[in-house]
């Protein structure tokens, strides 16, 4: 009997028949057919920082650890080819030694580069859309066992649903990015007033290459965060060790104790939401992006995340915190909120619209899920489209009206993968079982 295998905040689990750590592509095609004959689902995993169930593997877990080789570096081009179990705070310092980056980052760098671009990870910033827009093509692993490449070039309608894939197209074992000379970031974090952040939102967005803001709702002040690029050679200025390393106290052992205290005595979150907004610190420092983009997240918690149309960001803002206000939910974390460019890729939360993406966190130990519902009703009045790789409650029914491409996604999954190979209980809910396979659990 295998172990149990749960993700990063522990709200998936699985128990599966058989784990394999594949270290090629064709032992991944193996593991297909394999598991064909066995009449087993697989599922390949990364890194477990999906809070959504995309990667449990009830079946067979593929665990691509052993898939996260550099294969090609191009400089003069740009494309760089790396296996799809690449974890990302390893890519960063790999690309910089050849004088490469990736051109905008999530706020966390331990997914790999499959899990990042098969659910839609995203950072901040109008004139960037996610991580599966640097996507120039991808290998596979088909439910026959075939592996095929793909690209805008070749066999691209494959190409234009598989880069959000959500892991019921294939398994991914290689990614050629299309990267950027290496850069610089200048970083600003500053506390402002919550309704003067709302006031001008539309400026912030559009004034700075990236720009994003946390609110803890049951406080007045927000911490904005605004970036902005600079030439590689820019002289750096980055947070000294010892300041980093009390800034990483303060905000995971001292936010968690603090947290702590707050679910034995519901009452005292308020007044520590509103402790912990006014000792958010304002700072200055230039890093290589990568350092900047993503940060420490060692207090764990749940997470939902809506993608909604840009200028419907402040109008969501108000309604959630007039829902706090009102019900009295005890919130212990900020809303973060960040902004996108559209994108063309089917899936894709950013697909045919600017993004303000909507992002609301509990404790790991208190109750989430009236305040994670309320949000979800809110959010969807706005036609907000969940992030594939955090919780969320919709099926098919539901994301078939917020996607144009939705049943063009189906049609494509129903055709490669008809018995439901790479299908999990979380893909049979929002996408709906596929034509020939036996559900696991009722579709929606």
């Amino acid at each position: 009997m295998t172990e149990v295998w749960r993700n990063w905040s522990g709200s998936e689990e699985a128990r599966p028949v058989r784990v394999l750590r594949p270290g090629s592509t064709e032992e991944v095609a193996a593991a297909v057919g394999t598991a064909a004959c066995e009449g087993l689902r697989v599922k390949a995993i990364g890194s477990g920082h999906s809070f959504s169930g995309a990667a449990v593997a009830p079946g067979v877990q593929l665990r691509l650890d052993g898939l996260s080789r550099l294969r090609s570096v191009d400089p003069d081009t740009g494309l760089v080819t790396v296996d799809a179990g690449m974890p990302l705070w390893k890519l960063g310092p790999l690309l910089a030694s050849h004088g490469l980056a990736l051109e905008v980052m999530g706020d966390i760098d331990r997914q790999t580069v499959a899990g990042a671009v098969s659910t839609g990870t995203h950072g901040s910033g109008l004139r960037f859309g996610g991580m599966a827009t640097q996507v120039h093509a991808l290998k596979l692993v088909l439910a026959d066992g075939t592996a095929v490449r793909c690209s805008a070039d070749e066999r691209p309608e494959l190409f234009r649903a598989a880069r959000v894939g959500l892991g019921a197209l294939g398994v991914i074992t290689e990614v050629t990015l299309q990267c950027v000379d290496a850069f610089a970031l200048h970083a600003r974090d500053t506390a402002v007033p919550v309704a003067e952040v709302l006031d001008r939102v539309d400026e912030l967005t559009e004034s700075n290459d990236h720009f994003e803001f946390f609110w803890f709702p049951h406080s007045t002040t927000a911490l904005t965060r605004r970036f902005t690029r600079l030439p590689a050679d820019a002289p750096l200025k980055p947070i000294g060790t010892l300041a980093r390393r009390i800034d990483e106290t303060v905000s995971g052992l001292g936010f968690d104790a603090l947290c702590r205290v707050g679910t034995a005595v519901p009452a005292l979150v308020p007044p520590i939401a509103r402790f912990a907004a006014r000792a958010m610190s304002a700072r200055e420092f230039t890093d290589h992006s990568a350092r900047v983009f993503a940060s420490p997240r060692d207090v764990r918690f749940h997470e939902g995340e809506y993608a909604i149309p840009r200028e419907h960001a402040v109008d969501a803002l108000r309604e959630i915190k007039r829902w706090i206000d009102t019900t009295g939910e005890r919130v212990s974390f900020p809303l973060e909120v960040r902004f996108a460019a559209a994108d063309d890729i089917t899936l894709s939360t950013g697909n045919g619209r600017e993004s303000c993406y909507i992002a609301f966190h509990q404790y790991h130990r208190m109750p989430y899920r009236r305040y994670f519902d309320a949000c979800e009703a809110i959010l969807g009045e706005f036609r907000g489209r969940p992030h594939w790789g955090k919780m969320h409650t919709l099926g098919a029914r539901t994301l078939r009206t917020r996607y144009d491409g939705f049943d063009e996604f189906v049609a494509l999954r129903d055709a490669l993968d008809p018995t439901g190979r790479f299908a999990n209980p979380y893909l049979d809910r929002v996408l709906g079982v596929a034509p020939d396979a036996v559900p696991v659990t009722p579709a929606p």
